[in-house]
């Protein structure tokens, strides 16, 4: 039952698969529910009691909010709730985490956080609301699972409860962005929500909605009905599709061999001497659909919809499965009037339901790599395509190289494209476009930018535009590039991860920057500290009867 195979973590699933969540659909409603298998842990060591779950469990739910996004236009609300007994979700599984490495637990933090925020896009973003049915106790992420849901019903037993206990049980904080929902997104006062946080045994019943941790209680006799009015209730209000059929998602089914990762519309080269990893997102081959009505009938083989789902899955299998891989160069292929031609449809149809979802879908994707703690590298040449929802992996990055072949007779100057896509349809976690971020207060520079849409900019206008970091030419470009590689090697990741995510996200601030942003301060640091994970730490101790030891220094 151990899912990780010698190519590492597959991220693969589909609802015929599912061990631990179960999905059922009543016209406009659909109901997610949990209901994990305690044999079908990720990997040996754990058993995955009263809901508890780990990384598998959340690349199910991932799966389904995927799916219930794009193959289910009709329904408008999704209800998540426990199939245990006066259990909702016990939370992220503490022998799992006990026995994870430090990069396995804040990626699985990161992913986790990464999947709530999917059910919130999916809420406010594609009018399918989602509603937790807290049948029973929530504890830790399973209260989190719920938080990350536009409506909480509990039921009012005189035993259920929700609470955060990780301050006092595991000397850890709740890893995926409790702490900022119950303040940012729930508006609980800063005081109760201090005692909140401190609390094991959480808050029930009418207390639980004076203090606004819940929307409503209801007791065992009437709680089926008071869900289901709120699920009708909201589904009257969506905007979803209510004729349109959805698209399945097939398999992507990669190659997978030795240093390289191969899809049909992206493919990936490791490079271990420099630590690096090549990743190449190929443009369309062959007429893409240009209307909404051809993006449905082309499914997911339309080039818009496959190179995201790939980027995607290509990002996912990098993070987990090759984590001393630091630098992810990214480079592109093929040619820039076809993508322009493929991403059309997002720009000229912005509302039809499936051209938002894929649309939707490419900003999620392009957040995951903006989240990625690596070093991004944008690389320009001769056959590159950087040019609108492909020129976004240009801005991405930490910094980038354009090859100024001019002069140069027998190469092809490489060139770049802005369109009409780059100008706010796929924000960051900061909710402004990744120009925006780049000229951060500087409107003259961001004007410059935006007056070459639609022009092809060789290495000179580029880097005049502001649009590139460095643009050697050819009898330099492969020392330059290697040089650079070797460099970032020799660094610190550490160092290196903190000064990328410093630099990345400029000015506002929203729920999302802070939950990540805090993320990567905190659990990197108090995932690492005795207190937690040490011999004596709260986490090792955790179940065996006796207490931990603390050092009782601050620092």
């Amino acid at each position: 039952m151990v899912d990780v195979s010698q190519q590492g973590i597959d991220f693969e699933r589909s609802p015929d698969t599912y061990r631990h969540w179960q999905l059922a659909y009543d016209g406009p409603v659909a109901t997610l529910t949990i209901s994990v298998d305690p044999a079908g842990g990720l990997r040996d060591g754990y058993e995955l009691k009263l809901n508890s779950y780990d990384l598998g469990v959340d690349i199910e739910l991932h799966d389904a909010v995927q799916r219930l996004r794009f193959e289910h236009p009709g329904v408008k609300v999704v209800v998540v709730t426990g199939g245990l007994d006066k259990v909702f979700c016990a939370g992220a599984n503490i022998q799992m985490l006990a026995t994870s490495s430090h990069s396995d637990k804040v990626n699985f933090c990161k992913f986790t956080n990464e999947t709530r925020c999917e059910m919130e896009d999916a809420t406010s973003l594609s009018g399918q609301t989602y509603i937790a049915a807290v049948n029973g106790t929530a504890a830790g992420g399973g209260y989190e699972l719920a938080l990350a849901c536009d409506e909480i019903v509990l039921v009012d037993d005189k035993s259920s409860a929700v609470s955060l206990p990780e301050i006092p049980l595991l000397a850890v904080l709740p890893g995926t962005g409790g702490l900022t929902r119950v303040v940012d997104k729930r508006h609980v006062r800063r005081d109760i929500a201090d005692v909140f946080s401190t609390r094991v045994e959480g808050v029930r019943g009418a207390q639980a909605v004076e203090w606004g941790l819940v929307d409503v209680v209801a007791p065992p006799s009437t709680f089926a009905d008071v869900v289901a009015r709120r699920a009708q209730e909201r589904a009257a209000t969506s905007n979803r599709s209510d004729s349109d059929e959805g698209i399945e998602l097939t398999p992507l089914r990669p190659s997978v061999q030795g240093d390289t990762i191969v899809y049909s519309c992206v493919s990936v080269s490791l490079d271990r001497s420099t630590g690096s990893a090549h990743i190449a997102v190929h443009g369309p081959a062959g007429e893409q659909p240009a209307t909404a009505p051809e993006l449905a009938a082309g499914g997911d083989r339309s080039w818009i919809l496959a190179a995201a789902r790939q980027l995607d899955d290509a990002i996912l299998r990098l993070r987990f499965n090759e984590p001393s891989v630091g630098t992810w160069v990214l480079h592109t292929r093929g040619d820039s009037d076809a993508v322009r031609g493929a991403e059309s449809v997002l720009v000229d149809e912005p509302s039809q339901w499936l051209v938002n979802e894929v649309r939707l879908l490419w900003a999620r994707v392009l957040r995951r790599l903006d989240l990625s703690a690596r070093t991004l590298v944008a690389v320009v040449e001769p056959e590159s395509c950087f040019t609108g929802v492909l020129a976004e992996l240009l801005l991405v990055a930490d910094r980038s190289f354009m090859l100024d072949a001019d002069g140069t007779a027998d190469v092809r100057a490489p060139t770049i494209r802005l369109t009409k896509i780059n100008d706010g349809l796929l924000p960051m976690s900061n909710r402004l476009s990744r120009l925006e971020s780049r000229f951060w207060q500087r409107p003259d520079d961001l004007e410059r930018a935006l007056d070459t849409v639609g022009c092809d900019l060789d290495a000179r206008s580029a880097m005049a535009a502001g649009l590139i970091t460095f643009a050697p030419d050819d009898l330099d470009w492969d020392d330059e590039i290697r040089m650079m590689l070797e460099e970032r090697n020799s660094f610190s990741p550490d160092a290196l991860t903190a000064m990328e995510c410093n630099y990345r996200f400029v000015g506002p601030e929203t729920m999302e920057t802070k939950i990540f942003g805090r993320l990567t301060a905190w659990q990197n640091w108090v995932f690492q500290r005795p207190n937690a994970v040490g011999a004596d730490g709260a986490l090792r101790r955790f179940g065996t009867g006796t207490r931990p030891t603390f050092d009782r220094h601050r620092v």
